[in-house]
């Protein structure tokens, strides 16, 4: 069985290159971007996966596969649910963001 390090480590070589290939296949696709929806952070095309009706970005991609890999979750819905704070703070960074750009 393979140690968490060793599936970390394989899972970042794999979703690096679903990343590589979106761009190859299309290249716009690095500069479109979108709202996560497990960590809420507006993020690039590129490397996207959709579970269910979940938009993962890259880096959620990561944790998600990780996550199933060590049997760590079951079903998206649980990757979901556990990032519902960043979520929120990503919602609040936005806010403040566009309160400061409405101010100048």
């Amino acid at each position: 069985m393979k140690s968490k390090e060793e599936v970390i480590a394989e899972m970042q070589l794999v979703v690096e290159q679903m990343r590589l290939d979106d761009i190859e296949e299309n290249p716009d696709s690095e500069y479109e971007y979108f709202q996560c929806d497990a960590c809420g952070e507006t993020k690039p095309l590129a490397g996207s996966v959709q579970y269910d009706r979940y938009r993962l970005c890259n880096d959620c991609v990561l944790l998600a596969e990780v996550g199933f890999e060590l049997k760590q979750i079951k079903k998206i819905d649980e990757l979901i649910d556990a990032m519902e704070d960043n979520r929120l703070i990503s919602d609040c960074e936005f806010i403040k963001a566009e309160e400061r750009r409405m101010q100048n």
